[in-house]
């Protein structure tokens, strides 16, 4: 194969790693990193190291799933100890970086009373000292902000620490990634880079432009003949499926599962919150695959900062072909609200645009509005999200997410500015886990359970589906976001039933709609929808 040219396999998984942990959003902004670490990576490994055999059997409970539980053979304990001991050595000052943000918390409740915060800086931890500015609310609740952008030029943010691991998948099937660190394997190819080599994108083309095996080969750092072995059993001299270019007149909108949805017209892609499935093998279910996004996607548009709207499984393979990435607009530098340009940046992203509430991005006969985006996020201060509003001519979709219609007249408001809506894409994953299954390693003191499972990552329920429908007067309503697809459960822990609340409650609002004559359904697996536009 040394000379030949041959394609990246097309089920090749081009996994991103922070310390052999799945590379989501909090793991690369630095200050959610370092509580990540401390507070969630250290923990789970320390409990495994404790008690493997206990967490080996609360993953074979359906009732723990998506818990803080490693889903691997016990008898890895000695691996899982010298992971541990070595990220404690090499990550020294982000665990001690880690520690100073709980000391700030407990300095600024126990003496920031309302008084002047200057006397206050001199006691800052001094490794915080320069990246962080002391403040108060208008009732004198004590807070602090970041500089980030220093921290990302400062030795707590640390590529050394990225890597990405390459391997075949032959199923839908993925055990939940959060909670279990990637550990050496026979069928694992781990290659350390940072997210920001280009060396990821010339692999990615691969998937469809045939290259010499040695030109690729030599782009990387392999060590012995295992690795050099394995590295070629990734690629393959098979042609992949070709490209069929959409061009039709009107707009076509492609269900890829979750909250991904891409749109084509007139030329133009955009593609909402990618996570793309694999081409290549046997599925449950028929879905589309990055086989089915076009050479050139013009926007990317991110709702918000969840691991299941921010894949880099997806996106750093498809950076290559992405024009412009727009993320909501946030400058707040709170340590739960890291700023996505930022980040996006940091990895490699050149074109990245921010969109606040209302404000326009247009382009030819296209406006993109961005519209805000209530609850979801526990009530914490979280100004990175938005729902999107898109207009092509006289057709106009409104893309919701997991937004929940907790104030029903955001909307008259904004129906008011925007006007009736065609297509509403909504998402009902109206249970929600509790606060801290997210936001805990970012707490600095336990919240109680009884406020803890208050506080949820919920869309929107029955009632406020309904409220919403009745503002923006659709043609059409898609429930999605809900997490249903098998090959979405390693990053959502999702399983439902016919008796779930949120399937009970969507099958109640699309019943409702379709008696008012409404094309209504809840989306799963694939589905393609084409529209007039003018």
């Amino acid at each position: 194969m040394n000379q030949e040219f041959c394609y990246l396999r097309p089920n090749v998984v081009i996994e991103p790693l922070v310390d052999c942990w799945y590379a989501w959003s909090h793991l690369i902004s630095p200050a959610t990193n370092a509580m990540n670490i401390e507070n969630r990576h250290l923990k789970i490994m320390n409990s495994f190291i404790k008690s493997p055999a206990g967490h080996q059997s609360a993953v074979k409970n359906p009732m723990l799933k998506g818990g803080p539980f490693m889903d691997i053979d016990p008898e890895l304990v000695e691996d899982i100890s010298s992971l541990r001991d070595e990220t404690i050595e090499k990550r020294k000052d982000i665990i001690a970086f880690a520690k100073a943000i709980k000391e700030l918390d407990q300095l600024l409740k126990s003496e920031a009373k309302g008084y002047s915060l200057q006397p206050l800086y001199e006691k800052v931890p001094a490794i915080l000292k320069g990246y962080v500015e002391l403040v108060y609310d208008l009732n004198n609740n004590p807070s602090f902000r970041f500089f980030e952008k220093l921290l990302y030029r400062s030795k707590y943010y640390d590529p050394a620490s990225q890597s990405i691991a390459l391997w075949i998948t032959n199923n839908d099937e993925r055990p939940f990634i959060l909670t279990t660190p990637k550990l050496d394997a026979p069928d694992v190819l781990q290659l350390r880079m940072s997210f920001d080599d280009p060396v990821i994108d010339e692999l990615s083309k691969m998937k469809r432009i045939p290259r010499p095996y040695n030109m690729i080969k030599e782009m990387v750092i392999l060590q012995g003949d295992r690795e050099e072995e394995l590295f070629k059993s990734l690629f393959t001299t098979e042609a992949p499926p070709p490209y069929n270019k959409y061009n039709g007149n009107k707009a076509r909108m492609r269900y890829f599962g979750h909250a991904c949805i891409l749109i084509e017209v007139n030329g133009v892609a955009i593609l909402v919150d990618p996570l793309v499935s694999y081409y290549g093998y046997e599925s449950k279910i028929e879905h589309f695959s990055d086989f089915d996004l076009p050479e050139k996607i013009d926007y990317v548009l991110i709702t918000h900062n969840h691991q299941d709207h921010i894949l880099f499984e997806t996106l750093l393979p498809l950076r290559h072909r992405i024009e412009t990435v727009v993320v909501p607009r946030t400058s707040g530098g709170f340590l739960q609200d890291p700023n996505l340009k930022l980040m996006f940046e940091a990895i490699g992203f050149e074109n990245v645009m921010e969109l606040g509430e209302l404000e326009e991005l247009k382009f030819g006969d296209c406006t993109i509005t961005g519209v805000p985006f209530l609850g979801e996020h526990s009530d914490l201060n979280i100004q990175a999200k938005i729902c999107h509003h898109i207009r092509m001519e006289q057709f106009s979709m409104l893309f919701v997410a997991d937004s929940c219609n907790i104030e029903p007249k955001l909307y008259e408001h904004i129906h008011a500015e925007l006007g009736d809506t065609d297509v509403i894409f909504l998402g009902m994953e109206c249970d929600g886990a509790p606060l801290s299954w997210l936001y805990g390693p970012l707490l600095t003191e336990d919240i109680p359970r009884d406020k803890d499972q208050t506080r949820r990552l919920a869309g929107s329920n029955y009632e406020q589906g309904a409220a919403l429908v009745n503002v923006f007067n659709p043609k059409e309503l898609y429930v999605y976001a809900m997490g249903q697809e098998p090959w979405l459960e390693f990053i959502s822990s999702i399983k439902y039933t016919d008796q779930s609340n949120p399937i009970i409650a969507s099958n109640k609002l699309i019943e409702e709609c379709k008696e008012k004559g409404l094309i209504s359904e809840r989306l799963y697996g694939e589905k393609e929808i084409l529209y007039h536009i003018s």
